[in-house]
This record gives C-alpha cells, sequence and structure tokens, in this order.
C-alpha cells in the first residue's frame, strides 16, 4: 500500500489519509470509506493493525476514489515525535570524503518543523549561501518501542519513503561548535513524500536504487545496498537511548554525489529544482525559492 496525506484543492480543506493507487495515480480517500479513521498519518499508526485492515478494506472495495488532479499531496508525515537522521552511513559516500568508516552510527536530528510535502517549495534561508541536497531513504516507525533487538526490528516499521536532508553547509561544517542540528533543520529543510509505502510492499529496502537530481542533472547515483548500518540497526541502537513512537521517521543517510565535495563546490540557488528519487517508493520535486 501506498497510503497519503492529502487535501482535496479548494479554500480551507482540511488534511486527509488516502491511499494511492500507483505512484501519480488516483487515490482512495479512507475517511470517507470509514469517518471513524484518523485525519493525520501520525495517528493512524496509533491504531495499528485495526487501521491497516480498514485501509485494506478500502483498497479492495474500488470505492471513494478521487482523481488525482483533484488532490494535492501533503508530507505523508507530519508533526512526528521525533526526526532522527543518520551520518556518513553509505561506503561510497565515506569513500567521497575520505574518511574511515564507521564503527556505530552517527546519529543527529531535524526539527519536525523542518518538514514539507514532496512538492513544495525549499526556501532558501538569508543566514546561509551553502545549501546543499542529500537524498535519503527514510523508514518510519508504525510501533512504539524500547531496547528493540535487531531480529524484531521490521515489526516496528510502518514503511519507507524518500526524503531530501537538505543542509546548510556552512552552519553544518563551521558554526554552531560544528553541531550538526542547525545546519539540517531550517524551515523547509525536510521535503518527504510522495507516499509512506509499507513494508510488504517493498521487495527489499535494502537494494534500491537511489538518486538526486538537479535541474535534471544526474548528481547523486547510487544503491541502498551501500548502507552501513541498515534499518535493523539502526533501531536496535537508538532504541537504547529513546522510546520510539509510531510516526518517528529515520533518515538513514545519503550516497556520493553532495555538491559541497565537488571541485570547485556547487550550491543551490532560486530557481532551482531538486529531484530525489528511489526505485518503488517514488520521486519528490521541489524548486528552490
Amino acid at each position: 500500500m501506498r497510503l497519503v496525506q492529502f487535501q482535496a484543492k479548494g479554500p480551507a480543506a482540511a488534511p486527509r489519509i488516502g491511499l494511492e493507487e500507483k505512484e501519480g495515480g488516483n487515490v482512495i480517500d479512507l475517511n470517507a470509506f470509514d469517518p471513524s479513521l484518523p485525519r493525520t498519518m501520525r495517528a493512524f499508526l496509533e491504531e495499528g493493525d485495526a487501521a491497516f485492515a480498514i485501509a485494506k478494506r478500502a483498497q479492495e472495495s474500488g470505492q471513494y476514489v478521487l482523481p488525482r488532479a483533484d488532490v494535492s499531496l501533503l508530507a505523508p508525515i507530519t508533526s512526528p515525535d521525533k526526526v532522527i537522521c543518520v551520518g556518513m552511513n553509505y561506503v561510497d559516500h565515506c569513500l567521497e570524503q575520505n574518511v574511515k568508516i564507521p564503527k556505530e552510527p552517527i546519529i543527529f536530528n531535524k526539527f519536525p518543523s523542518s518538514i514539507v510535502g514532496p512538492y513544495d517549495e525549499i526556501i532558501l534561508p538569508t543566514e546561509s549561501n551553502e545549501i546543499d541536497w542529500e537524498v535519503e531513504l527514510a523508514f518510519v516507525i508504525g510501533k512504539k518501542g524500547k531496547h528493540i533487538q535487531e531480529p524484531d526490528a521490521m515489526s516496528h516499521v510502518a514503511g519507507f519513503t524518500v526524503a531530501h536532508d537538505v543542509s546548510a553547509r556552512d552552519w553544518q561544517m563551521e558554526k554552531n561548535g560544528k553541531q550538526w542540528l542547525l545546519g539540517k533543520t531550517f524551515d523547509t529543510f525536510c521535503p518527504l513524500g510522495p507516499a509512506l509505502v509499507t513494508k510488504n510492499s517493498v521487495s527489499d529496502p535494502h537494494n534500491l536504487g537511489i538518486r538526486c537530481k538537479v535541474n535534471g542533472e544526474l548528481v547523486q547515483n547510487s544503491n541502498t545496498n551501500q548502507m552501513i548500518f541498515k534499518t535493523e540497526a539502526l533501531i536496535a541502537w537508538v532504541s537504547k537511548f529513546v522510546t520510539l513512537y509510531p510516526g518517528d521517521i529515520f533518515l538513514t543517510g545519503t550516497p556520493p554525489g553532495v555538491g559541497v565535495f565537488r571541485k570547485p563546490p556547487v550550491f543551490l540557488k532560486r530557481g532551482d529544482e531538486v529531484q530525489c528519487e528511489i526505485d518503488e517508493l517514488g520521486t519528490i520535486r521541489n524548486k528552490v525559492a
């Protein structure tokens, strides 16, 4: 299933949850099929298996299908408890920087206020002139847990989506005591989408082509099999420290090809369009404003 949050086009339309029939396809309105369902994805995930069973019945019913032209997709998850990010988690990205492969996951975060939808604008902040791109595989927690063991970790995952970890390199690498947080969490610095693809609809999340294009030029091109710490290891590691809740988002790192390590470095400017895509999950497109 391809779960989405959406709004009907028109003034003051409230967010709803639905199912995308296919990438770019029509949307089944889950709230119309069953008005008792929550209207946010986080609340939907909190209801667990019962909510997924309703979604499956809606998918099979063929009812309440909205033409794609009549809806606008939002980020598949908004207002999560946590947005957890992983640094230097691709072998080829470490080689690009000429740094050693980490022995433990490098964890940082973004604030949830950085999340925007799959086709929303990225707003360049006046505080930085070094805004860079990073395509990433993201996964979303579906079941609460603490001290989760690797063999049980995937049972806590709801699904996968495409993320863009927009980064202000000066604030990440030079300012704020070289703590990464501020450089990663400006408003609009976390485009997500287009859908939350449930784990049973993904053949192998750790063997997917992952790409980024800027103005149509291919700048990142790798495979999630280059990830050093896979989904299960990341869940086991982070849940040692914090309780994971339904809706929590993990951004799992980026492959090589980012702008800061080009010679000379290349950064985003107003008018650019960034396209992030992952096989089986979909494509997000965000213009820079």
